[in-house]
């Protein structure tokens, strides 16, 4: 198997498990987007709260040039965890949604 169609697979069958979490209290419908052309995985929260629309994007992941770049991470655990966990090397995973001065901090790819 080629690094992206193995990345790809990591990266669904993670966010698949995210979809399957209910809110507690909430009405709220969880949805996995996936454009495996554009290599674009989001999953995605919508519905009603009382009479207020939700509708806004928990995880955003991209894959650039042979790298998972996560643009959005709203998870308590870290999604970057969970791909280091999975089997993927730091130095493949960009922590996107920090400034890249950041990221020079951290364990992972600066770009």
């Amino acid at each position: 198997m080629d690094t992206l169609k193995k990345y790809q697979k990591i990266i669904e069958e993670i966010l698949t498990e995210y979809i399957k979490i209910p809110y507690a209290n909430r009405q709220l419908e969880i949805k996995l987007i996936i454009d495996r052309t554009a290599t674009n995985y989001i999953v995605m929260t919508l519905g009603w709260e009382r009479e207020e629309r939700v509708h806004g994007c928990i995880i955003h992941i991209e894959i650039i040039d042979g790298k998972i770049w996560i643009q959005r991470d709203g998870t308590e655990y870290g999604i970057a965890n969970e791909l280091v966990a999975a089997g993927i090397p730091k130095d493949k995973i960009v922590l996107a949604f920090h400034p890249e001065d950041v990221r020079q901090y951290t364990d992972f790819a600066i770009a």
